[in-house]
């Protein structure tokens, strides 16, 4: 009787005759660096972004924000 293995998300796993693993298509494995390329390309393509349009004075006028939504409020309840 064969050992059922699992992977870390509890799908059973595919095994061969002799007990080894079974080695994924070879478009399963293109498609895999295909999407891994995709990802990496959306986090510098974002990160990118970010730094492009960076605004150091949104804390300041969250800051001010606030201060006005408190005094408001204050305001409203007194």
């Amino acid at each position: 009787m064969s050992e059922t293995h699992f992977d870390p998300f509890g799908e059973p796993v595919a095994q061969a005759p002799r007990g080894e693993a079974v080695a994924p298509a070879a478009g399963s494995a293109g498609l895999m660096r295909a999407g891994t390329a995709l990802f990496w390309l959306l986090v510098v393509g974002i990160l990118t972004a970010r730094v492009a349009y960076f605004d150091p004075d949104f804390a300041e006028r969250f800051g001010s924000f606030a201060a006005l939504s408190n005094t408001l409020q204050a305001l409203l309840n007194g």
